[in-house]
């Protein structure tokens, strides 16, 4: 699924690396806990969660993911948008909680990882 066609679904705005907004997502995952993404997600998943600090990018990119969505309305600080520019992470914005995201995405074809 596109970053694109994500972004659209679930009405989010772009906050950092929006030249990385026409790649592929093939997977996706929800998590507040980094510990469970570096245990269970692959290359290509989208990581939607409302932890915004620097854990989470720097978890992106040990495992070389491309995007982030937050969720809850929830706005990383400055640091953490200028880093994920920094390191080519898309960062997306959705007032919408985990739960329903997840739900819009399932429905419009995207899986989660296999565990």
């Amino acid at each position: 699924m596109h970053l694109r066609a994500i972004k659209e679904s679930v009405k989010a705005t772009v906050l950092a690396y929006e030249k990385g907004i026409d790649l592929d997502i093939h997977t996706a995952f929800g998590s507040d806990l980094m510990s469970d993404v570096l245990a269970y997600v692959e290359e290509d998943t989208l990581l939607i969660t409302g932890l915004t600090n620097h854990q989470v990018i720097r978890t992106a990119e040990m495992l070389d993911l491309k995007a982030i969505l937050f969720v809850r309305g929830k706005m990383p600080c400055q640091e953490v948008i200028e880093l994920a520019e920094e390191k080519k992470i898309l960062l997306m914005m959705t007032k919408e909680s985990l739960f329903t995201v997840a739900g819009i995405l399932y429905g419009e074809g995207l899986r989660g990882i296999s565990i």
